[in-house]
C-alpha cells in the first residue's frame, strides 16, 4: 500500500470561464476521463469516520483508495488494481480490510470528470467538468506540496484568470448528493 498527501485548494468555476481557460491555455486536446466509484457499508461506516474510500478508474487502469483528513490536507491510501479484480470490486462489492478498514463495502455513487492537467509554479493546476446524478458543474483545483506556498499560488492563479472564489466541495459529497 502506497501513502501520500494531497494538499489541494479549489473553486468552482461556469462553464465560460471553464471553456475560456482550456482554449486560452491550449488544453482542449489534453483532456482525460476518469470516474470515481464510492464505496461504503449500509450503516455508512466509512463515511462516519469522515474517510472516503474510491475505485478511480482511468481507461483500464483502477486505483483503490481510501482518504483520511489530516491537518495539512488529505491523507490518501492506494491500492493498484488489475482490471478483473476492479470490475469484481464493482459489481460484487468487498472486504475493505485490505486497505485497513474491516467491514464489508458496496458501490453507493459514481462521478465521472473530464480533466486536464498542467504545471503551475510549485504544483499543478486542474480544470474538471464533472458529471454526476444528472448534474454537471465545473472546478478548478490547485495541488501544491507545501499548505502555505499552495494558498499563496492559488490566490495568484484566481487573480491572474479573472477566476471569482467559489467554495466547492468535493467529488464525494456532490456525487453523494451532500
Amino acid at each position: 500500500m502506497k501513502t501520500s498527501l494531497e494538499i489541494e485548494f479549489k473553486t468552482f468555476i461556469t462553464e465560460e470561464k471553464y471553456n475560456e481557460l482550456l482554449k486560452s491555455l491550449g488544453q482542449e486536446d489534453n483532456i482525460l476521463i476518469q470516474t470515481n466509484h464510492y464505496f461504503d457499508d449500509e450503516l455508512e461506516s466509512i463515511q462516519n469516520q469522515k474517510k472516503v474510500l474510491r475505485i478511480r478508474q482511468k481507461g483500464n487502469q483502477y486505483k483503490l483508495t481510501k482518504k483520511s483528513k489530516s491537518d495539512e490536507g488529505n491523507v490518501e491510501n492506494h491500492i493498484y488494481l488489475t482490471e478483473s479484480q476492479a470490475l469484481d470490486m464493482l459489481k460484487n462489492g468487498f472486504d475493505a480490510s485490505i486497505i485497513n478498514e474491516p467491514i464489508t463495502v458496496h458501490k453507493i455513487g459514481e462521478l465521472t470528470t473530464y480533466r486536464t492537467k498542467f504545471p503551475y509554479k510549485s504544483g499543478n493546476v486542474f480544470l474538471d467538468k464533472s458529471l454526476y446524478n444528472n448534474k454537471v458543474d465545473y472546478e478548478l483545483e490547485y495541488e501544491a506540496q507545501d499548505k502555505e506556498i499552495g494558498k499563496k499560488e492559488f490566490d495568484e492563479i484566481l487573480k491572474e484568470y479573472g477566476i471569482d472564489f467559489k467554495q466547492s466541495y468535493s467529488k464525494f459529497k456532490r456525487a453523494m448528493g451532500k
